[in-house]
């Protein structure tokens, strides 16, 4: 199978993961939302936000461990892998010790001293934060084996997975509304049976499918292990930056604002996270091609590997931003029922500043190829820090939950052309194609079909009827306005012959 049409394929596998798997997430947390309540559902998320932040390092180092697979199977080394998969098995069973320690000599004193926790869920909470723990190092000590599935770029095994755990959380949700126990300890406990059967799962499938890698050596290669760690380290810097913009953020709106603005942050990015995946499965599928495009040599296919992964992100997720951002109220409304105060700003500003974040994964994934990424993750690291202290600032003044989006949107705006700089100086690529051929007709294409739906969601009262046609107007006026503007003259001509082809037309 050729790497045009392995993308396609793994594309499309995705994507079917990604519409069953949205669909079963969004209901699953109106159920959950409607079972917890608005206090334990907030407690939850900022609770589970907190183990993030002492397991963030496992984010870099996941980064590196799916880089030197998938660079080494462009050289087809078996060795190199082995020793490769066995020593990020080592390094991520050191990670997990450690977040356990850090855990619970910070994280018990937070629970009880900095968090704003109601005086009758304090007790539940220490239970939950002790259950939350070990459902995190499951999701750590995972990591190698799900590097070692996307490398191979085995995205239907992928898909099935994602699946099967996005079932397992709606199970979840409808258990807890019948339990006669405490239901936030029952929801966590479940969680982490959850995380454990799809460990054993990752676990299994990699012994039998790759047994010829599927190697972990009690002797431990200390020359890989440093090389590992120095490359995570600058991705360590990176993962900190983001730990403390989003969970950093989600304390601190815990401390100001209380449990049930928590509550519409996590709402906010449950929603992102179901749209993030339709433009996300894209640029997995793409991003192993693009290391092993440079791992190759191949600096022509890399270069239309990124803008196309930029572009297409971009217009991807503007067919399911647009009609949310103008339906927000009535959306929310049809799905939660009631939720708390905030939560339409939250989910504007969220969906707005994943538009703008999306451009960074193919650019990324380049320099990751690279690994030089020294003085790239120190600039967009450094300026990506200054969301916490800016945001804690901004509250200490008593400004508003949403400032620090607003505040991240501007710094990201702001990061969207410093990465221009890295595209020359790293890879040799021209700014000046990127920002006309991504950045460019991007924002022409938004600033041209946003007003139109929001014009009819303003004009109209709420209603199903408003909703389809706000939706079916903005489908289309993307779509034309995609393909006048948005594909280049190749592009266009694939997808007119692709269509053709489809529909059995000859010339």
């Amino acid at each position: 199978m050729n790497n045009n049409k392995r993308i396609a394929k793994n594309t499309l596998m995705l994507y079917f993961r990604m519409l069953l798997i949205m669909f079963v997430s969004l209901y699953t947390s109106r159920v959950t939302l409607k079972a917890l309540g608005i206090t334990d559902y907030g407690l939850y998320n900022v609770l589970a936000g907190s183990i993030v932040i002492f397991s963030f390092i496992n984010n870099s180092l996941a980064t590196a461990t799916t880089r030197f697979i998938t660079f080494h199977l462009n050289e087809k080394n078996t060795d190199n892998i082995k020793n490769i998969f066995s020593t990020s098995v080592h390094i991520h069973l050191f990670i997990s010790l450690i977040v356990i320690i850090l855990s619970e000599l910070i994280g018990i004193w937070g629970i009880n001293n900095i968090l704003n926790i109601p005086t009758d869920r304090i007790f539940a909470c220490n239970i939950v934060f002790q259950i939350v723990i070990f459902s995190a190092v499951t999701s750590i000590l995972q990591s190698p084996f799900g590097a070692l599935i996307i490398s191979n770029e085995k995205m239907n095994i992928y898909a099935y997975i994602g699946i099967i755990d996005a079932l397992s959380k709606l199970i979840i949700a409808l258990l807890i509304t019948i339990t006669p126990y405490d239901r936030l300890i029952s929801f966590s406990i479940l969680q982490f049976i959850a995380a454990s059967s799809i460990f054993f799962f990752y676990y299994y499938y990699c012994k039998q499918t790759y047994s010829s890698i599927f190697y972990i050596s009690k002797k431990k290669n200390y020359k890989l292990i440093k090389e590992m760690l120095g490359f995570s380290s600058w991705n360590l810097l990176g993962s900190t930056a983001i730990m403390l913009k989003n969970q950093g953020v989600n304390i601190l709106i815990n401390i100001f604002f209380g449990p049930a603005i928590n509550a519409a942050n996590g709402i906010a990015y449950q929603v992102n996270s179901a749209v993030f995946q339709f433009s996300n499965n894209f640029t997995t599928a793409i991003n192993p091609q693009i290391i092993k495009s440079y791992a190759a040599n191949d600096k022509e296919r890399m270069k239309n590997l990124i803008i196309r992964g930029g572009k297409f992100s971009f217009f991807l997720l503007t067919f399911l931003t647009v009609p949310i951002i103008a339906e927000t109220n009535y959306l929310l409304t049809l799905w939660l029922g009631e939720f708390p105060a905030y939560t339409i700003t939250l989910t504007r500003l969220v969906l707005f500043l994943t538009l703008i974040e999306c451009f960074n994964y193919p650019i990324s994934c380049a320099i990751q190829a690279t690994g030089n990424i020294r003085n790239y993750q120190i600039i967009i690291s450094g300026m990506n820090l200054l969301i916490f202290p800016f945001s804690y600032i901004s509250y200490k003044l008593e400004a508003p939950p949403q400032t620090a989006l607003t505040i991240s949107l501007s710094i990201s705006f702001c990061l969207l052309f410093i990465r221009l700089y890295f595209i020359y100086k790293q890879l040799g690529f021209s700014p000046f194609i990127f920002f006309k051929e991504v950045y460019c007709k991007s924002f022409i294409i938004l600033a041209i079909c946003l007003p139109i739906p929001l014009f009819i969601s303003t004009h109209l009262d709420e209603s199903l009827l408003r909703l389809f046609i706000t939706t079916a107007t903005a489908l289309i006026v993307n779509t034309f306005i995609i393909y006048k503007i948005g594909l280049s003259i190749d592009e266009k001509k694939y997808v007119i012959n692709s269509i053709k082809n489809k529909l059995q037309i000859k010339k």
